[in-house]
Protein backbone atom coordinates (compact mmCIF):
# COMPACT_ATOMS: atom_id res chain seq x y z
CA UNK A 1 0.00 0.00 0.00
CA UNK A 2 1.03 3.77 -0.61
CA UNK A 3 -0.25 6.91 0.08
CA UNK A 4 0.01 9.88 -2.06
CA UNK A 5 -0.63 12.98 -0.45
CA UNK A 6 -2.19 16.26 -2.10
CA UNK A 7 -2.73 19.83 -1.30
CA UNK A 8 -5.26 20.17 -3.62
CA UNK A 9 -7.49 17.32 -4.97
CA UNK A 10 -9.85 17.21 -8.08
CA UNK A 11 -12.48 14.00 -7.88
CA UNK A 12 -13.53 14.46 -11.26
CA UNK A 13 -16.56 16.59 -9.89
CA UNK A 14 -15.14 18.79 -6.68
CA UNK A 15 -12.46 20.45 -5.74
CA UNK A 16 -10.63 19.34 -2.14
CA UNK A 17 -7.88 20.57 -0.16
CA UNK A 18 -5.58 18.52 1.88
CA UNK A 19 -6.20 15.08 0.98
CA UNK A 20 -4.54 11.84 1.29
CA UNK A 21 -5.27 8.59 -0.66
CA UNK A 22 -4.54 5.54 -0.22
CA UNK A 23 -3.67 2.82 -3.22
CA UNK A 24 -3.31 -0.61 -2.92
CA UNK A 25 -3.58 -3.71 -5.85
CA UNK A 26 -4.43 -0.40 -8.70
CA UNK A 27 -7.61 0.54 -6.48
CA UNK A 28 -8.19 3.37 -4.50
CA UNK A 29 -8.79 2.24 -0.73
CA UNK A 30 -9.43 5.15 1.26
CA UNK A 31 -9.55 8.61 0.89
CA UNK A 32 -8.85 10.94 3.62
CA UNK A 33 -7.17 13.81 5.23
CA UNK A 34 -4.81 11.53 7.64
CA UNK A 35 -2.13 8.48 6.94
CA UNK A 36 -2.18 5.47 8.99
CA UNK A 37 0.82 4.34 10.58
CA UNK A 38 3.43 2.43 9.07
CA UNK A 39 2.42 3.49 5.27
CA UNK A 40 4.80 5.70 3.44
CA UNK A 41 3.83 8.74 2.06
CA UNK A 42 4.75 10.55 -1.49
CA UNK A 43 3.87 13.95 -1.43
CA UNK A 44 2.97 15.57 -4.88
CA UNK A 45 4.41 18.85 -5.91
CA UNK A 46 3.62 21.83 -3.95
CA UNK A 47 -0.19 23.33 -5.05
CA UNK A 48 0.04 20.87 -7.78
CA UNK A 49 -3.94 19.31 -8.33
CA UNK A 50 -4.39 15.56 -8.35
CA UNK A 51 -7.02 14.30 -10.60
CA UNK A 52 -8.36 11.53 -12.29
CA UNK A 53 -6.37 10.89 -15.26
CA UNK A 54 -7.90 11.42 -18.88
CA UNK A 55 -10.43 9.15 -20.90
CA UNK A 56 -11.04 9.55 -24.36
CA UNK A 57 -13.58 7.89 -26.03
CA UNK A 58 -12.43 8.37 -29.28
CA UNK A 59 -8.72 7.55 -30.22
CA UNK A 60 -7.38 6.57 -33.69
CA UNK A 61 -3.94 6.84 -32.72
CA UNK A 62 -0.87 8.16 -31.79
CA UNK A 63 2.83 7.89 -31.11
CA UNK A 64 3.24 7.74 -34.89
CA UNK A 65 0.87 4.71 -36.23
CA UNK A 66 -2.83 4.44 -36.66
CA UNK A 67 -5.30 1.63 -34.86
CA UNK A 68 -6.49 1.00 -38.40
CA UNK A 69 -3.13 -0.07 -39.92
CA UNK A 70 -1.89 -1.93 -36.53
CA UNK A 71 -5.32 -3.82 -35.32
CA UNK A 72 -2.76 -6.25 -32.87
CA UNK A 73 -1.67 -6.37 -29.85
CA UNK A 74 1.88 -4.72 -30.40
CA UNK A 75 0.22 -2.22 -32.06
CA UNK A 76 -3.01 -1.48 -29.45
CA UNK A 77 -0.08 -1.35 -26.77
CA UNK A 78 1.69 1.21 -28.63
CA UNK A 79 -1.07 3.53 -29.32
CA UNK A 80 -2.33 3.37 -25.58
CA UNK A 81 0.71 3.81 -24.13
CA UNK A 82 1.45 6.86 -26.27
CA UNK A 83 -1.66 8.57 -24.92
CA UNK A 84 -0.74 7.70 -21.08
CA UNK A 85 2.53 9.61 -21.09
CA UNK A 86 0.45 12.61 -22.12
CA UNK A 87 -2.04 11.45 -19.36
CA UNK A 88 -4.83 9.69 -20.95
CA UNK A 89 -4.84 6.70 -18.80
CA UNK A 90 -7.81 5.29 -20.33
CA UNK A 91 -8.50 5.21 -24.01
CA UNK A 92 -11.39 3.68 -26.65
CA UNK A 93 -9.49 2.62 -29.28
CA UNK A 94 -11.44 3.70 -32.89
CA UNK A 95 -11.68 2.11 -36.07
CA UNK A 96 -12.45 4.14 -38.54
CA UNK A 97 -14.61 2.73 -41.51
CA UNK A 98 -13.10 -0.78 -41.60
CA UNK A 99 -14.73 -3.68 -43.86
CA UNK A 100 -16.24 -6.95 -42.14
CA UNK A 101 -12.72 -8.85 -42.05
CA UNK A 102 -11.26 -5.80 -40.35
CA UNK A 103 -13.97 -5.08 -37.85
CA UNK A 104 -13.89 -9.04 -36.66
CA UNK A 105 -10.09 -8.09 -36.40
CA UNK A 106 -10.39 -5.48 -34.32
CA UNK A 107 -12.78 -6.76 -31.95
CA UNK A 108 -11.08 -9.82 -31.53
CA UNK A 109 -7.72 -7.79 -30.75
CA UNK A 110 -9.75 -5.58 -27.93
CA UNK A 111 -11.25 -8.89 -26.80
CA UNK A 112 -7.81 -10.03 -25.61
CA UNK A 113 -6.63 -7.39 -24.99
CA UNK A 114 -9.61 -7.19 -22.23
CA UNK A 115 -9.04 -10.46 -20.82
CA UNK A 116 -5.31 -9.93 -20.71
CA UNK A 117 -6.21 -6.82 -18.76
CA UNK A 118 -4.38 -4.61 -21.33
CA UNK A 119 -2.83 -1.27 -19.72
CA UNK A 120 -5.37 1.54 -20.71
CA UNK A 121 -7.47 0.00 -23.02
CA UNK A 122 -11.53 0.32 -22.44
CA UNK A 123 -13.07 -1.35 -25.40
CA UNK A 124 -13.43 -0.42 -29.04
CA UNK A 125 -15.44 2.23 -30.89
CA UNK A 126 -16.64 1.38 -34.33
CA UNK A 127 -16.66 4.98 -36.19
CA UNK A 128 -18.70 3.79 -39.38
CA UNK A 129 -18.83 2.22 -42.02
CA UNK A 130 -22.55 2.70 -41.34
CA UNK A 131 -22.52 6.31 -42.25
CA UNK A 132 -23.92 8.77 -44.73
CA UNK A 133 -21.73 8.79 -47.94
CA UNK A 134 -22.74 12.85 -48.05
CA UNK A 135 -20.82 12.90 -44.58
CA UNK A 136 -18.15 10.91 -44.69
CA UNK A 137 -15.39 13.21 -44.38
CA UNK A 138 -12.14 11.66 -44.41
CA UNK A 139 -13.52 7.99 -43.95
CA UNK A 140 -12.76 6.00 -47.38
CA UNK A 141 -15.57 5.99 -49.63
CA UNK A 142 -15.67 2.64 -50.82
CA UNK A 143 -16.03 1.38 -47.38
CA UNK A 144 -19.22 3.31 -46.60
CA UNK A 145 -21.67 0.88 -46.51
CA UNK A 146 -25.36 -0.19 -45.06
CA UNK A 147 -25.68 -2.67 -42.05
CA UNK A 148 -26.80 -5.61 -42.24
CA UNK A 149 -28.11 -8.97 -40.46
CA UNK A 150 -24.84 -10.22 -40.37
CA UNK A 151 -23.16 -7.13 -39.18
CA UNK A 152 -25.59 -6.72 -36.56
CA UNK A 153 -25.11 -10.15 -35.40
CA UNK A 154 -21.59 -9.17 -35.09
CA UNK A 155 -21.87 -6.38 -33.25
CA UNK A 156 -24.82 -7.86 -30.55
CA UNK A 157 -22.44 -10.60 -29.52
CA UNK A 158 -21.54 -10.64 -26.40
CA UNK A 159 -18.80 -8.75 -25.59
CA UNK A 160 -16.15 -7.80 -22.59
CA UNK A 161 -16.26 -4.12 -22.19
CA UNK A 162 -17.54 -0.93 -24.06
CA UNK A 163 -18.76 -1.00 -27.33
CA UNK A 164 -19.11 2.01 -29.31
CA UNK A 165 -20.70 2.00 -32.45
CA UNK A 166 -20.98 5.44 -34.30
CA UNK A 167 -23.57 5.43 -37.26
CA UNK A 168 -25.86 7.41 -39.22
CA UNK A 169 -29.34 7.01 -37.55
CA UNK A 170 -31.05 7.60 -41.09
CA UNK A 171 -29.19 4.61 -42.38
CA UNK A 172 -30.23 2.22 -39.37
CA UNK A 173 -33.60 1.19 -38.57
CA UNK A 174 -35.32 2.67 -35.20
CA UNK A 175 -35.86 -0.98 -33.92
CA UNK A 176 -31.84 -2.11 -35.10
CA UNK A 177 -31.07 0.47 -32.68
CA UNK A 178 -33.05 -0.86 -30.23
CA UNK A 179 -31.74 -3.86 -30.51
CA UNK A 180 -28.35 -3.07 -30.69
CA UNK A 181 -28.52 -0.87 -27.32
CA UNK A 182 -30.77 -3.77 -25.75
CA UNK A 183 -27.17 -6.36 -26.21
CA UNK A 184 -25.66 -3.60 -24.66
CA UNK A 185 -23.95 -1.30 -27.39
CA UNK A 186 -23.39 2.54 -27.14
CA UNK A 187 -24.38 4.57 -30.28
CA UNK A 188 -23.42 7.45 -30.79
CA UNK A 189 -24.93 9.71 -33.98
CA UNK A 190 -22.33 10.76 -36.52
CA UNK A 191 -21.45 11.15 -40.26
CA UNK A 192 -25.12 11.93 -40.63
CA UNK A 193 -27.54 14.02 -42.83
CA UNK A 194 -30.43 13.22 -40.29
CA UNK A 195 -33.17 15.18 -40.14
CA UNK A 196 -34.43 16.43 -36.60
CA UNK A 197 -37.34 13.99 -36.70
CA UNK A 198 -35.05 11.62 -37.63
CA UNK A 199 -32.42 12.25 -34.57
CA UNK A 200 -34.93 12.04 -32.41
CA UNK A 201 -36.45 9.21 -33.35
CA UNK A 202 -32.64 7.25 -33.20
CA UNK A 203 -32.54 8.50 -29.77
CA UNK A 204 -35.98 7.24 -28.48
CA UNK A 205 -34.61 4.36 -30.02
CA UNK A 206 -31.61 4.56 -27.37
CA UNK A 207 -28.69 6.52 -29.37
CA UNK A 208 -26.76 7.79 -26.38
CA UNK A 209 -25.64 11.37 -28.14
CA UNK A 210 -23.22 12.26 -30.56
CA UNK A 211 -19.72 12.02 -32.06
CA UNK A 212 -17.72 15.05 -32.34
CA UNK A 213 -20.98 17.64 -32.38
CA UNK A 214 -20.84 19.55 -34.74
CA UNK A 215 -18.14 17.80 -37.06
CA UNK A 216 -19.69 15.57 -40.00
CA UNK A 217 -23.69 16.04 -39.49
CA UNK A 218 -26.55 18.27 -40.55
CA UNK A 219 -26.17 21.59 -38.86
CA UNK A 220 -28.63 23.74 -37.08
CA UNK A 221 -30.59 25.62 -39.60
CA UNK A 222 -33.70 28.28 -39.23
CA UNK A 223 -36.17 25.51 -40.15
CA UNK A 224 -34.50 22.45 -40.06
CA UNK A 225 -32.75 22.14 -36.75
CA UNK A 226 -30.74 18.94 -38.02
CA UNK A 227 -28.89 16.21 -36.14
CA UNK A 228 -27.08 19.39 -33.95
CA UNK A 229 -30.33 21.10 -33.44
CA UNK A 230 -31.50 17.60 -31.75
CA UNK A 231 -28.73 17.11 -29.73
CA UNK A 232 -28.47 20.67 -28.45
CA UNK A 233 -32.38 20.01 -28.00
CA UNK A 234 -32.81 16.88 -26.01
CA UNK A 235 -32.36 16.54 -22.30
CA UNK A 236 -30.84 12.85 -22.50
CA UNK A 237 -27.90 13.27 -25.44
CA UNK A 238 -24.36 13.50 -24.72
CA UNK A 239 -21.99 14.53 -26.95
CA UNK A 240 -17.96 14.36 -27.76
CA UNK A 241 -16.69 17.71 -29.03
CA UNK A 242 -13.12 18.24 -30.01
CA UNK A 243 -11.51 21.56 -28.60
CA UNK A 244 -8.31 21.65 -31.03
CA UNK A 245 -9.05 25.28 -32.55
CA UNK A 246 -9.87 23.98 -35.61
CA UNK A 247 -12.73 21.90 -35.95
CA UNK A 248 -14.99 23.75 -33.55
CA UNK A 249 -15.37 27.81 -33.23
CA UNK A 250 -15.01 28.69 -29.46
CA UNK A 251 -18.56 30.02 -29.69
CA UNK A 252 -20.13 26.42 -30.61
CA UNK A 253 -18.01 25.32 -27.39
CA UNK A 254 -19.80 27.60 -25.36
CA UNK A 255 -23.45 26.99 -27.22
CA UNK A 256 -22.60 23.38 -26.38
CA UNK A 257 -21.49 23.74 -22.90
CA UNK A 258 -24.26 25.85 -22.58
CA UNK A 259 -27.39 23.82 -23.35
CA UNK A 260 -25.41 20.36 -22.74
CA UNK A 261 -23.40 21.18 -19.22
CA UNK A 262 -20.23 19.60 -17.89
CA UNK A 263 -22.32 16.61 -16.94
CA UNK A 264 -23.15 15.70 -20.94
CA UNK A 265 -20.46 17.38 -22.81
CA UNK A 266 -17.41 15.54 -23.16
CA UNK A 267 -13.50 16.02 -24.91
CA UNK A 268 -12.21 14.03 -27.08
CA UNK A 269 -9.02 13.82 -29.15
CA UNK A 270 -9.97 12.38 -32.26
CA UNK A 271 -6.95 11.95 -32.18
CA UNK A 272 -4.84 10.36 -35.29
CA UNK A 273 -0.89 9.15 -35.74
CA UNK A 274 0.94 12.07 -35.31
CA UNK A 275 -0.66 13.05 -31.64
CA UNK A 276 1.60 12.37 -29.09
CA UNK A 277 4.57 11.50 -31.51
CA UNK A 278 6.93 14.05 -33.34
CA UNK A 279 5.06 12.82 -36.59
CA UNK A 280 3.85 15.30 -38.91
CA UNK A 281 1.91 12.75 -41.43
CA UNK A 282 0.51 9.30 -42.03
CA UNK A 283 -1.86 7.47 -44.79
CA UNK A 284 -5.10 6.03 -44.46
CA UNK A 285 -6.66 4.19 -46.72
CA UNK A 286 -4.22 4.91 -49.06
CA UNK A 287 -4.58 8.83 -48.32
CA UNK A 288 -1.84 10.65 -47.23
CA UNK A 289 -2.53 13.04 -44.75
CA UNK A 290 -0.28 15.92 -43.72
CA UNK A 291 -0.27 18.01 -40.55
CA UNK A 292 0.52 21.66 -41.56
CA UNK A 293 -0.13 24.54 -38.52
CA UNK A 294 -1.70 22.05 -36.37
CA UNK A 295 -4.58 20.75 -38.73
CA UNK A 296 -4.71 17.42 -40.69
CA UNK A 297 -5.78 17.61 -43.87
CA UNK A 298 -5.60 15.55 -47.28
CA UNK A 299 -4.78 17.04 -50.13
CA UNK A 300 -7.90 18.30 -50.53
CA UNK A 301 -8.36 20.37 -47.43
CA UNK A 302 -10.80 18.12 -45.88
CA UNK A 303 -9.82 17.89 -42.27
CA UNK A 304 -8.70 14.21 -40.93
CA UNK A 305 -8.63 13.66 -36.98
CA UNK A 306 -7.29 15.95 -35.08
CA UNK A 307 -3.03 16.42 -33.84
CA UNK A 308 -4.39 16.61 -30.29
CA UNK A 309 -4.32 14.96 -26.51
CA UNK A 310 -6.13 15.46 -24.37
CA UNK A 311 -4.26 17.14 -22.02
CA UNK A 312 -4.16 19.73 -24.73
CA UNK A 313 -7.80 20.14 -25.13
CA UNK A 314 -8.87 20.23 -21.73
CA UNK A 315 -6.11 23.81 -21.75
CA UNK A 316 -7.55 24.56 -24.99
CA UNK A 317 -11.13 24.50 -23.57
CA UNK A 318 -10.18 27.10 -20.99
CA UNK A 319 -8.15 29.33 -23.00
CA UNK A 320 -11.44 29.17 -25.75
CA UNK A 321 -14.15 29.35 -23.56
CA UNK A 322 -12.94 30.72 -20.38
CA UNK A 323 -14.91 28.05 -18.58
CA UNK A 324 -13.32 26.80 -14.93
CA UNK A 325 -10.65 24.32 -15.39
CA UNK A 326 -12.42 22.05 -12.92
CA UNK A 327 -15.62 21.48 -15.59
CA UNK A 328 -12.82 20.81 -18.50
CA UNK A 329 -11.25 18.36 -16.11
CA UNK A 330 -14.73 17.15 -15.39
CA UNK A 331 -15.23 16.73 -19.45
CA UNK A 332 -12.33 14.81 -19.73
CA UNK A 333 -12.68 12.23 -16.61
CA UNK A 334 -16.06 11.91 -15.00
CA UNK A 335 -18.24 12.85 -18.07
CA UNK A 336 -17.38 10.27 -20.42
CA UNK A 337 -17.02 7.72 -17.79
CA UNK A 338 -20.75 8.54 -17.10
CA UNK A 339 -21.50 7.89 -20.90
CA UNK A 340 -20.78 4.83 -20.48
CA UNK A 341 -21.87 3.88 -17.29
CA UNK A 342 -18.60 3.16 -15.68
CA UNK A 343 -18.17 3.83 -11.86
CA UNK A 344 -14.55 2.81 -11.02
CA UNK A 345 -13.01 5.06 -13.84
CA UNK A 346 -12.71 9.20 -13.95
CA UNK A 347 -13.45 9.57 -10.61
CA UNK A 348 -11.13 9.56 -7.81
CA UNK A 349 -13.23 7.46 -5.01
CA UNK A 350 -12.45 4.72 -2.76
CA UNK A 351 -12.91 1.37 -4.80
CA UNK A 352 -11.95 3.77 -8.54
CA UNK A 353 -9.18 2.52 -10.38
CA UNK A 354 -6.02 4.46 -9.53
CA UNK A 355 -5.83 6.15 -12.67
CA UNK A 356 -4.71 9.64 -11.92
CA UNK A 357 -2.55 13.01 -13.06
CA UNK A 358 -1.21 15.64 -11.65
CA UNK A 359 -1.19 18.61 -13.02
CA UNK A 360 0.33 22.48 -12.62
CA UNK A 361 -1.56 25.62 -12.93
CA UNK A 362 -1.71 25.88 -16.00
CA UNK A 363 -3.22 22.36 -16.24
CA UNK A 364 0.05 20.72 -17.40
CA UNK A 365 0.74 16.91 -16.59
CA UNK A 366 3.45 16.68 -14.42
CA UNK A 367 2.99 12.79 -13.52
CA UNK A 368 0.69 9.77 -14.17
CA UNK A 369 -0.33 6.90 -12.49
CA UNK A 370 -1.96 3.76 -14.46
CA UNK A 371 -3.00 0.71 -12.33
CA UNK A 372 -1.44 2.88 -8.96
CA UNK A 373 1.92 2.28 -10.65
CA UNK A 374 3.75 5.74 -11.48
CA UNK A 375 4.66 6.04 -15.30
Amino acid sequence: MIALRASRLFDGRNEHEEAVLLIEDGRITGFSADVPAGIPVEELHEDAILAPGFIDLQVNGGGGIMFNDATTAEGLAHIAAAHARTGTTAIMPTLISGDRAHMAQAMATIRDALAAGAPGVLGLHLEGPFIAGARRGIHPEAAVTAMGADDVAMLTAAFPGPLIVTLAPETVADSVIAALVESGVTIFAGHTEATWEQARAGFAAGICGAAHLFNAMSPLATRAPGMVGAVLDDPRAYAGIIADGHHVHPANLRIALHCLGAERLFLVSDAMATAASDSTGFTLAGVDITLDGGRLTNAGGTLAGAHLTMAEAVRNLVSFTGVDWTLAVRMATATPAECLGLTDRGVIAVGARADLIVLDDDLNVLEVWQDGQRL
